[in-house]
């Protein structure tokens, strides 16, 4: 089960989020809640509502209904809190003209009160060959890591990571994913999507999966595997999906 909204290791949660454009219904309910030092893997299938849940957490989209905290505090409607989370779009647009040096000093000067080590950035997410290179002629892997490296300049208390490894090789994902264990360490609640399941084996503490704009599924990857009798977070998360679907094809005959 979802954790209490208001327990202190919680750090933004949903609560009972609604959400439609128009007639469709996107989001139904929703509630999740992500806790310090946890990486939580929000997943379903294309239109499932993960994208706009994610908008909803960000402030980019606002609910029709229920609330958004932070430390137990609601924010809804504010936009103060989003200094405190890092967010990796799945696709980051940079302007192609400027190099990941520009791209990261502009991102300092955006919030000057915070000073940040621009050297220690680019060191750590090894994009020094190309750091005075226009943008427009780096590779999407390349330019993956500059997104990764902006998620994390102002060290946030939250992250939320949308397909954080698409687009990389097998070294810069897996250095990646070292690095999002080490954010994890220090305490950061983490949100990743992802539809690439494999790459969150190991990774990931708890799940949620969304269906059609509401949660089925909330719990740990533990009690998930116990309930499936599958040891793979992909294999586990299948059997779920399998069941889920079996049970509406069900309700609807009868």
């Amino acid at each position: 089960m979802i954790p209490d909204m208001m327990a202190e290791n919680v750090r933004l949660a949903a609560r009972g989020v609604h959400k439609a454009f128009g007639a469709v219904r996107v989001l139904d309910g929703v509630r999740l809640a992500l806790r310090a030092g946890r990486v939580t893997a929000v997943l379903g299938p294309n239109g499932s509502g993960k994208t706009t849940l994610n908008k909803v957490l960000l402030g980019l989209v606002r609910a029709d209904a229920g609330a958004i905290t932070l430390d137990g505090q609601v924010v809804t409607g504010t936009d103060a809190y989003r200094r405190r989370i890092g967010y990796m779009p799945q696709a980051p647009r940079f302007p192609d003209n400027l190099s990941p040096r520009e791209v990261l000093t502009l991102m300092q000067s955006l919030r000057p009160a915070e000073p940040v080590d621009l050297d220690a950035s680019i060191q750590r997410f090894d994009i020094g060959a190309y750091v005075d290179r226009p943008l427009g002629v780096c590779s999407g892997g390349q330019r993956q890591r500059v997104n990764a490296a902006v998620a994390l300049l102002f060290s946030p208390d939250v992250l939320i990571l949308d397909e954080p490894t698409a687009g990389l090789d097998p070294v810069a994902s897996a250095a990646l994913k070292d690095r999002i264990v080490h954010e994890r360490a220090a305490g950061r609640a983490i949100l990743v999507t992802s539809h690439v399941l494999s790459e969150l084996d190991g990774l990931t503490d708890d799940v949620v999966l969304l269906l059609d704009g509401r949660v089925q599924y909330e719990g740990s990857v533990d009690a998930l595997r116990e309930q499936t009798g599958e040891r793979s977070l992909e294999r586990a998360v299948a059997a779920l999906l399998r069941t889920e679907r079996a049970s509406v094809a069900t309700g609807e005959a009868a």
